[in-house]
């Protein structure tokens, strides 16, 4: 267990910053939060921002002396500021640049200046680009189908000239499509989870891009936290300055995925078996099948994921329908 560090989270405000602020204040830590609103939501810090050891700062990453500012003190950073969203890169790909790439360095430069012990970072599965092997092996990549996939693989590149030639401890955290509590249901770039959940629940019929035959190897969030915490308390040398997929290791094809949460959504709502799909264009940029390998996760910072897709939609399924209340 992690416990009584000072940590920073970038991007607390956000989907899995919030979630990681909420575990690690509970066990103790002290946490510095960086978040500038841009996407993150005050709602999702309501209840542990007034906490004894929270300081929450409002910053920006691509300002390096709002990092500097938030790092003053701080063992590890858990790098959870970025902009997501494929189709958000291809519509504004400059923006993505600067926050991906620049807010990252400014990160990896006050880190380092501050001797920070550990960087922990938020990869992406989107760095296998047009790779079609399936699983998904950390050290097999293709060339990246969106400018969101080449920020995400910079990320990695500096993470490495960083870890050799400052010494500053680097671990990279590929997250394959994770969902859960609080991920954001609403706006043009909401994931599919979220976004299928809260259309059945009010009725409508949700909307696939493409066939529904694409396949994703759906992450939970828990799983997503436990892997963050077991790359920062690892005392294995062999496991740092590495890149690690986070994920449960099976895939759900989109036709699959809704099947589920009509199952766990008619636990709440009896309109949704009459619900049927609609199906659209294909996304740009999106690849067909999505399935890792997590071994190396499991061997060298003993990742064991608890939470398969059926027992995660169960659970977010759950929260959604209070959330919407």
């Amino acid at each position: 267990m992690l416990t009584r560090k000072k940590i920073l989270i970038t991007g607390a405000a956000g989907f899995i910053g919030s979630n990681l602020a909420e575990k690690f204040l509970a066990q103790d830590n002290e946490v510095v939060c960086l978040d500038n609103f841009s996407t993150g939501k005050k709602e999702n810090i309501i209840d542990f921002e007034k906490h004894p050891k929270c300081k929450f700062i409002t910053g920006d990453i691509r300002n390096l002396e709002d990092c500097k500012a938030a790092i003053d003190g701080v063992e590890i950073v858990f790098h959870q500021a970025a902009l997501g969203s494929v189709p958000r890169s291809i519509n504004d790909p400059i923006t993505t640049n600067e926050v991906n790439i620049s807010g990252f360095l400014n990160m990896l430069t006050a880190s380092k200046d501050a001797e920070v012990k550990r960087f922990i970072y938020a990869a992406s599965s989107s760095t296998y680009g047009d790779h079609p092997g399936l699983p998904k092996e950390e050290d097999k990549i293709g060339k990246p189908l969106s400018p969101y996939a080449v920020t995400k693989y910079v990320n990695e590149l500096y993470a490495d000239v960083f870890s050799k030639t400052y010494g500053i401890e680097t671990i990279g955290l590929r997250y394959f499509n994770v969902f859960g509590r609080r991920q954001d249901p609403h706006g043009a770039y909401a994931a599919v989870i979220p976004k299928f959940v809260i259309a059945m629940l009010n009725g409508e019929s949700p909307v696939i891009n493409g066939d529904g035959e694409n396949s994703r190897d759906f992450t939970y969030i828990d799983n997503v936290l436990h892997a963050n915490e077991q790359a920062a308390i690892t005392i294995n040398q062999k496991a740092v300055n590495e890149v690690y997929n986070v994920a449960f290791g099976e895939r759900t094809d989109l036709k699959e995925l809704y099947s589920y949460l009509q199952e766990f959504l008619l636990i709440y709502e009896s309109k949704v078996k009459d619900i049927e799909l609609t199906f659209g264009p294909s996304r740009q940029g999106d690849v067909k099948h999505s399935l890792a390998s997590i071994e190396k996760a499991k061997s060298l910072i003993e990742y064991n994921p608890q939470y398969s897709i059926q027992k995660g939609l169960k659970d977010v399924v759950e929260w959604y329908y209070n959330y919407l209340r």
